[in-house]
């Protein structure tokens, strides 16, 4: 059995910079690699949509609709399991509740100067693809994060896209997801194709203003490629998870919660980060034994994620260091092992979500707290949060000045204008305004 790469940095006197690369950091390859595919879905559309399903996603079928028929949505709901439909239906009631929770009013006004109003009108964007993907198993789990909060927010036209299996349907958990929240439109694409569909529309695919969703590098390069045509959102590429612990964390049950994130497939991230010596010794020990329960493919993503560059245990010379760690790494998901988790946390600046203590482990919230899964990767914690119903929403000012508030804005504005030498907008502020609208009456 492996062990898990044991980054000893008691002594060091800075923290070794190779330690904050992730998969996804040098996306050369990918870019060059898309390029081809995003050209071929311009030009062909439909026709290449299904090339590549057939090329990428191993579709067999004979036939395959792009677009899920509604009896696609009924048959998957018969076939499901009905504890995993519960299941569903509890995570959904918890993310649409938190997400409501967040909704902004849809307009304030404040009166800035006597007589005149300004504020923020908040609408919803047009239309938003809600990318799940599903190369490394299966994500209604993220059908729900991307496609509640558009539901919340208003958006018009909400559209799922997600890679084919190889019998050209979509898994009958994700159909389940989109009835039960209320997506109509989902269409069988993903990579660097579902992406260039949605950012160019094609026959079927409906083209979108806006993007949202976690990704391949494959993915994530081929929105940086259309930014100029889509809005990519914010960069959430392959996972990442910090652990931080401090001496009281219990080594066995670190080890449980770093195998979380790393079992997603080997372009993760994870770390262990500690002061003490004695509970990362115990989380190298503790993680063959975990391992050894695991479904095999996943124990071998976690083992190459654990043992390799992204991941393992690092060990610092005291806590402000681990703490310092991890405000530099800005990691998708921390989770704080620590006897006060709830004083440790105002010492994190970056994260994309922090969860406190022993009963938070990484998976309630990947599932079912409530709170957004779909988190800013590759060090965007730093600049960026959750997805979340702004990210659905578009902010509009709203200014309403009356007769009796324009004299001081106009004198003061009137200067400004001038100053900047703009005689145009010194001219819409003059005294020949008030002249006319005194002729109009």
């Amino acid at each position: 059995m492996k062990q898990a790469t044991f980054h000893d940095l008691s002594t060091a006197t800075s923290l070794p910079p190779a330690l904050f690369n992730r998969t996804e950091t040098d996306l050369s390859f990918f870019v060059d690699k898309v390029k081809p595919i995003i050209e071929a879905v311009r030009i062909e559309g439909d026709a290449a949509l299904e090339r590549f399903a057939r090329q990428f996603d191993g579709v067999k079928a004979e036939r395959m609709s792009i677009r899920a028929e509604d009896a696609e949505f009924d048959a998957a709901l018969e076939r499901m399991d009905p504890k995993v439909v519960e299941a569903i239906r509890f995570a959904a009631h918890n993310i649409r509740a938190f997400h409501e929770a967040q909704k902004p009013e849809e307009m304030w006004l404040k009166e800035m100067q006597p007589g005149a109003f300004a504020g923020d009108r908040h609408v919803p964007i047009d239309s938003v693809a809600c990318y799940v993907p599903r190369g490394k198993g299966s994500f209604p789990s993220v059908l729900l994060m991307t496609a509640i909060p558009a539901i919340v927010a208003g958006v018009p036209r909400p559209v799922v896209i997600t890679p084919p299996g190889p019998d050209g349907k979509v898994d009958d958990a994700t159909l389940v997801a989109a009835r039960l929240v209320g997506i109509k439109d989902l269409y069988k694409c993903g990579g660097a194709q579902g992406v260039a569909a949605v950012a160019y529309g094609t026959e079927t695919v409906p083209k979108c203003l806006k993007i949202v969703g976690p990704g391949s590098p494959w993915v994530v390069a081929a929105k940086r490629q259309l930014s100029n045509l889509i809005d990519p959102g914010t960069p959430a590429g392959p996972s990442e998870c910090v652990i931080l612990a401090d001496e009281t964390a219990n080594p066995t049950l670190a080890a449980m919660d770093l195998i979380i994130e790393s079992e997603h497939g080997p372009d993760s991230s994870a770390y262990l980060v500690t002061h003490s010596r004695a509970v990362a010794e115990g989380v190298i020990a503790a993680l063959p034994g975990l391992w050894a329960k695991l479904d095999p493919k996943r124990a071998e993503f976690s083992q190459t994620v654990l043992c390799g560059d992204h991941g393992g245990v690092v060990l610092t010379k005291n806590f402000a260091t681990a703490i310092e760690w991890v405000n530099e790494y800005a990691p998708e998901h921390l989770e704080i092992l620590a006897e006060e988790p709830l004083a440790v946390m105002p010492k994190i600046r970056n994260a994309g979500e922090i969860l406190l203590g022993n009963y938070t482990p990484v998976t309630l919230g990947n599932f079912v707290l409530g709170p957004n899964a779909v988190l800013p990767t590759n060090g965007a914690a730093k600049t960026a949060g959750p997805l979340s119903v702004f990210d659905y929403m578009k902010r509009i000012s709203v200014g309403y000045v009356t007769r009796a508030g324009y004299d001081a804005l106009a004198e003061q504005a009137h200067g400004f204008a001038l100053y900047e030498g703009f005689s145009g907008h010194a001219l819409a502020v003059s005294p020949l305004r008030k002249a006319i609208l005194a002729e109009g009456k």
